[in-house]
Formats: structure tokens, C-alpha cells, sequence
């Protein structure tokens, strides 16, 4: 099959060990985002088989309209709202998906939490220009870092990342506090958490809150206004999930009016983001470029999977399929 593997922005994927699988193919990697749907219609047109990272190329109803030669999307990991699923379908393509693992974005948003709450990266970065024990120039922002142990962890989530987060801020010797549907809340109960009484009381007890939702037409903007105002001026708000779900241009304002004191983000509501975005210039906010899943094993892992799909499909065994009426159509 002729095979386009999208977005590889650190060139990361042809020195994977599971790249072997698609010997035999003709591939192609891209390791820079197209310009406009025009531009990216163009580049995928004679490709049979495309292979997506996580969210970062949208597939519209329009462009999948404009690939004729598109036979199969080898997702990693879900599709999330970034591939019209009904259009594929309609247009005879498959969609493939693969199941991730909770660890490496847990394991980031808990680095995430204790450098914010140390202030390591300010501090660091200051030590560098000859600044010691200094976390900013500016007095206002050149408190102390804080401990973990004794605080309150608020986690809005509770499924297999959101259990890990929990896990870690229990062996800090933090107080987990948890939010979320009845089952969440249920869960979190079953293993020795506490589950909020309210919306209002978990963000005001949270000393830091972490979100774990998944991103779907009823968290979209889930996180509104009067919610971050309910934090406390020293809250940390960690967010490696989906950017969406906090309302537009809700946390920015927070943070300008100091409720909560800081935040941690991974996601952002365009990605890559720009070097000129607002929450890059507050200085309160600990921004890394999505990295939640961008580790060695979990590469292989969402890869190797990704390319054993489309391996099934050349096959003509199509496996773990999210559309099967797609192979009818065809």
C-alpha cells in the first residue's frame, strides 16, 4: 500500500524498531504540517493508507472528499472528534484504532505538578544567568515553592489516568479529592478516595486540580468561569487532557485575576501553538508542547499497533475497525 504517516514532527517514527512492520510498503513520512485544507488535500491525494498521530491532522468531510485513493486511517490511540467518521464511512474508508496506555501522560501530569508547585523550571532557568535561589526577578513572583505531602489533590476523572494521578498524590502524602459522574465518584470511594459532595466544594478545597476528561460534546467547556473563581489564589490548575474543556478564554482571565495561582498545561486549543499565544506570557502558567503520550515506549507501542492494522488490512483481514460499514462500501 502506498502509506502517509502524518505529523512526525521530531522524525521520531522512522527510527522506531516497529517501523519493520511496513517493509514492503511504499511510505512516506511528513514531518511538518500542511498549510490550509488545499495544501493537505494535495499532499494525501495518491495515498491509500494514512497513518494519524494522536489529533494533530483533522480530516474533514471536505478533504476526505478530495482523496479518492483513501482507503484506511490507522489511527493511534482513539479518534477524538478530529476525523468525520460518518463522511469516511460514506466515502468507503476504514478507520482503525488502537488502544493506548495510561502511564506516560500520568506520569507527566505528576512531573507537571511537582515542578510547578518547586518552581524547578523558573529556578532553573534563572541559575543559568547567574541568578541563584531565584524563581523571578519580579518580588511578586519570587515565593517559595511548596510540598505536596499534607495538601489537596482534586481530581476531575477518575478513569485509568485519573486512578494513576490519584495513586501518586496518595503516596506523596496528599489528601485526593475526587469529581465526576456517579461511577467515577463510586470508583474513587471503593478504593479509600473521597468523592467531593459538590461541584462548588471540590474546586475550593483543591490545592491542586488535575483534569482527566475525556473530550466529548458534554465536557466541551465543562469548566466554566465561576468554577476556576471558587479555586484559591495558591491552586495549582493541571490540565494534560484537552484543552476544550475549559471554557474560552476562562482560564487565562483566572489566572490574570489570581484564582487559581498558577497552571500546568500540555493541551492547547490550537496546537502547534504559536509562539505569540497569550498563555505563553503569563507568567504563572508551565506550558510543555503536548508531550503526555510523546515518550519511546509509548511511540512503539501506538505504532507497532497502528502498523498492524494496516498490515491486516493489505492482508484483507481488517482488524479493530471503528467503521465496518466503511468495508461494505467500497
Amino acid at each position: 500500500m502506498k502509506i502517509a504517516i502524518l505529523d512526525d514532527f521530531q522524525d521520531a517514527v522512522r527510527n522506531l524498531d516497529c517501523i519493520e512492520l511496513l517493509a514492503g510498503h511504499d511510505v512516506k513520512i511528513f514531518n511538518n504540517s500542511a498549510r490550509g485544507a488545499g495544501q493537505l488535500a494535495i499532499r494525501l491525494a495518491p495515498f491509500e493508507a494514512l497513518v494519524l498521530i494522536r489529533e494533530r491532522t483533522t480530516l474533514s468531510r471536505a478533504l476526505l472528499s478530495k482523496l479518492p485513493n483513501l482507503k484506511l486511517i490507522s489511527q493511534t490511540g482513539k479518534v477524538s472528534g478530529h476525523v468525520d467518521v460518518a463522511a469516511a464511512t460514506e466515502h468507503g474508508i476504514a478507520i482503525a484504532e488502537v488502544v493506548g496506555s495510561p502511564v506516560a501522560p500520568a506520569e507527566l501530569a505528576w512531573a507537571l505538578i511537582m515542578a510547578a508547585s518547586r518552581k524547578i523550571v523558573p529556578y532553573a532557568n534563572n541559575l543559568k544567568d547567574g541568578l541563584w535561589q531565584t524563581a523571578s526577578i519580579n518580588p511578586a513572583l519570587n515565593g517559595l515553592g511548596t510540598v505536596l505531602r499534607g495538601k489537596t489533590l482534586a481530581i476531575w476523572g477518575y478513569g485509568k489516568i485519573g486512578r494513576l494521578v490519584a495513586g501518586y498524590g496518595k503516596a506523596f502524602g496528599m489528601q485526593v479529592l475526587v469529581w465526576g459522574g456517579d461511577a467515577s465518584r463510586a470508583a474513587a470511594q471503593a478504593d479509600g478516595f473521597e468523592a467531593a459532595p459538590s461541584r462548588a466544594d471540590f474546586f475550593a478545597r483543591a490545592d491542586v486540580l488535575s483534569l482527566h476528561l475525556r473530550l466529548v460534546e458534554a465536557t466541551r467547556a465543562i469548566v466554566q468561569a465561576d468554577d476556576l473563581a471558587r479555586m484559591k489564589p495558591t491552586a495549582l490548575l493541571v490540565n494534560i487532557s484537552r484543552a476544550e474543556l475549559v471554557a474560552e478564554g476562562a482560564l487565562e482571565a483566572a489566572l490574570h485575576l489570581g484564582r487559581p495561582g498558577q497552571a500546568a498545561l500540555d493541551v492547547f486549543t490550537s496546537e502547534p501553538l504559536a509562539a505569540d499565544a497569550p498563555l505563553l506570557r503569563i507568567p504563572t502558567v508551565l506550558a510543555t508542547p503536548h508531550l503526555g503520550y510523546v515518550e519511546k515506549d509509548s511511540y512503539e507501542m501506538y505504532f507497532k499497533a497502528a502498523f498492524e492494522n494496516i498490515v491486516q488490512f493489505a492482508k484483507g483481514t481488517p482488524s479493530n475497525i471503528l467503521n465496518p460499514a466503511a468495508l461494505d462500501s467500497r
